[in-house]
C-alpha cells in the first residue's frame, strides 16, 4: 500500500533493531501506550514499522509472534546485515503515512516523548512560509539528551562525535545521534543515501532546504541487550563520511525559481 492512499495512517513509527529480542515486546508496548494516549482515536491511526538488520538471535520470529497480538505492528527484515542506516531507509520506504517518527530499538529513548516531537512538528509545520518569515522547507524534529544515562566510555565519545560534527558542518544540532526524530517521509527519500548517512540527517536536512529544531527528551539506561556502539565507531569510521557530507553541503544549488507566463496573443483585425 502507498503512503498516499486514503487508509493510510498518520504516521509511521520506524525502529531499525538488529539481536534485540529482549527489548522488543518492552518497547513495543510503550510505544502503542504512548500513541494510543495521544491520538483520541486509537491504533488505526498509526503504525510500528520494525526493521529486523539480519539478527542472528530470536528477533525475527518474536516479532512474527508480536505481529499476531499488535495489529498495527508490521515487520520486515534484512536476511543479512546491511547497517542501521539501510535498516530506516528500508523502515522510510515501507512506511505508509507521510510523517515518519524514529527511535532507537534498545529501549534507551523513551516513547512517552514521541507525543512532544509530534506537538512541535506541527507547530513548526503550521501557517506556510509567510507567517514564519522562511522559505517553507520542510521540517525536522530532533530529540536532545540533555542527561545521557550511558557508560562514560559512550558519553565521551558522543561528545567528541557531536562535537567535531558540528565544527565541521555547522548542523546547529546538540545531539545528532539521538534516534527519536520526527520528519516527512517525502523529505528523507529526497535525501542521499550512504552507509551511516543517519549520523548525519540534520545536516542533510538543512542541505536541502529544511529546517532542524531540536528538543530536550528523557534519556533511559539500557537495561537489556549489549551496545553495538564506542569510540571508534562514533567517531573514526565517520571521518569519511564526515567529509563527504562536507562536500555535498558545498556543493548544493538552490536555484530561484520563476514561473513564465504565456505571451499574451495580440488581437486579431
Amino acid at each position: 500500500m502507498a503512503a498516499s492512499d486514503t487508509t493510510s495512517p498518520a504516521i509511521s513509527i520506524v525502529v531499525p533493531v538488529k539481536d534485540e529480542e529482549e527489548n522488543l515486546e518492552p518497547l513495543i508496548n510503550e510505544i502503542c501506550a504512548s500513541l494510543n494516549a495521544h491520538f483520541a482515536s486509537g491504533d488505526s491511526v498509526y503504525e510500528i514499522v520494525y526493521v529486523d538488520d539480519g539478527s542472528t538471535d530470536a528477533t525475527p520470529e518474536l516479532l512474527r509472534q508480536l505481529m499476531d497480538r499488535v495489529p498495527n505492528l508490521r515487520a520486515l527484515r534484512h536476511r543479512e546485515c546491511c547497517g542501521q542506516s539501510a535498516a530506516i531507509a528500508t523502515g522510510v520506504e515501507a512506511a505508509r503515512a507521510p510523517l515518519v517518527g524514529m527511535l532507537d530499538g534498545d529501549g534507551q529513548n523513551d516513547p512517552a516523548d514521541m507525543p512532544a516531537l509530534l506537538v512541535h512538528y506541527a507547530e513548526e509545520s503550521a501557517g506556510g512560509p509567510e507567517s514564519r518569515g522562511d522559505s517553507g522547507g520542510a521540517v525536522m524534529i530532533v530529540g536532545h539528551r540533555a542527561k545521557r544515562r550511558d557508560t562514560w566510555l559512550k558519553r565521551v565519545s558522543s561528545k567528541v562525535a557531536n562535537a567535531v560534527r558540528g565544527s565541521l558542518l555547522k548542523d546547529d544540532t546538540p545531539d545528532t545521534g539521538c534516534g527519536l526524530k520526527v520528519f516527512s517521509r517525502d523529505a528523507f527519500l529526497g535525501l542521499p543515501r550512504f552507509n551511516h548517512m543517519h549520523r548525519f540527517l540534520p545536516a542533510l536536512m538543512l542541505r536541502a532546504g529544511g529546517r532542524v529544531i531540536s528538543v530536550p527528551v528523557n534519556h533511559r539506561p539500557r537495561e537489556r541487550g549489549a551496545s553495538k556502539y564506542g569510540l571508534w565507531n562514533r567517531v573514526w569510521v565517520g571521518i569519511v563520511d564526515m567529509f563527504g557530507v562536507m562536500w555535498l553541503a558545498r556543493r548544493v544549488a538552490k536555484p530561484d525559481v520563476e514561473p513564465l507566463e504565456p505571451s499574451p496573443s495580440e488581437p486579431k483585425t
